[in-house]
């Protein structure tokens, strides 16, 4: 299973345009030892030539330029991309099917709730049906089945299981701060060749045992690194909303994420990603970007590839 990281900061990727926070502030004068990072998002291939895109972020066109796997090559009108799959309906997740509008009709694999809200609030579906359409691939969660297998045609080999994860909606959704089973998933994909395993989450607000039990499968974890501290934005002066409130899960503290990372076996290769422009981890100098060193986690950067 070949695995490219096309973004990992989350959104409003790093720096952000309009953000004078300390590490942001740092990276445009050369202060911090830093590495920009685009809108988060990544590939997914079985043989490296047909690729499911997992989330269309704004800075798409960016991603699809660094990655020549991406590129056309057989005929005129062409891309690496075979079909988007959405975890869930937020802008950073979501804007960059606009951006790839003179390719419909794709295909698009997502929860109903995830297609309720794209069709409604922010309706893409809707929108790009003057340039051909989305083809709605629906990831059949409900209340009563929290799982839900699939396979992707362009991924021969690869068996897809998604889960329902305890997020947030999107700040337009009907559901934003009650959300439900649909709202947000993460990934199972396993190589069937060769019974590795991948678990993807950028968006996870709690854990509970049958989520440990997805991660504890897994061969590799790309999974929430949005940031360090619960009342992080509130620290650096730029908001006032905590992780919890957007659904996401700090790192630190009693309970954090790295204590969850902490409890996988050994072997499991955890790399961190949708990384916040607050988030001291950025700062490769900083003593929590040492903090993880020490801890064998990785912080994911634009450009990285995994083979799984």
């Amino acid at each position: 299973m070949h695995v490219l990281v096309l973004g990992a900061a989350a959104g409003g990727g790093y720096p952000q345009w309009n953000c004078n926070c300390t590490l942001c502030h740092g990276l445009r004068t050369g202060s911090v030892e830093a590495t920009p990072r685009t809108q988060s998002s990544i590939a997914i291939s079985a043989d490296g030539e047909r690729w499911l895109l997992c989330n269309a972020s704004p800075d798409i066109r960016t991603q699809l330029a660094a990655n020549p796997e991406l590129h056309p090559r057989r005929i005129p009108r062409d891309s690496g991309i075979s079909g988007v799959l959405l975890v869930d309906a937020q802008i950073d997740h979501a804007t960059g099917l606009l951006s790839l509008r003179e390719g419909c009709p794709f295909d698009v694999w997502c929860t109903p709730n995830v297609h309720q809200d794209l069709s409604s609030g922010f309706p893409l579906f809707t929108m790009l049906q003057h340039w051909g359409g989305l083809n709605w691939r629906p990831i059949g969660i409900d209340e009563a089945h929290l799982e839900a297998t699939f396979e992707v045609p362009a991924c021969p080999g690869l068996s897809f299981a998604a889960v329902a994860l305890d997020s947030n909606a999107p700040p337009y959704s009907p559901r934003r701060g009650a959300p439900t089973p649909g709202d947000n998933i993460g990934l199972l994909v396993e190589d069937r060749a060769c019974g590795t395993r991948l678990f993807y989450a950028p968006g996870l607000g709690r854990l509970d045992e049958r989520v440990r039990g997805y991660l504890s499968q897994a061969d590799c974890v790309l999974v929430d690194g949005t940031l360090w501290h619960d009342d992080e934005l509130l620290r650096a002066g730029v908001g006032k909303s905590t992780g919890t409130d957007m659904g996401h899960l700090a790192l630190a503290g009693p309970g954090g994420l790295l204590e969850e990372l902490g409890r996988l076996p050994p072997s499991t290769r955890r790399v961190l990603i949708h990384i916040n422009n607050t988030n001291p981890i950025l700062d490769e100098r900083s003593a929590e970007r040492a903090t993880l060193s020490e801890t064998g986690i990785e912080v994911a950067f634009d450009g990285m590839r995994l083979e799984i």
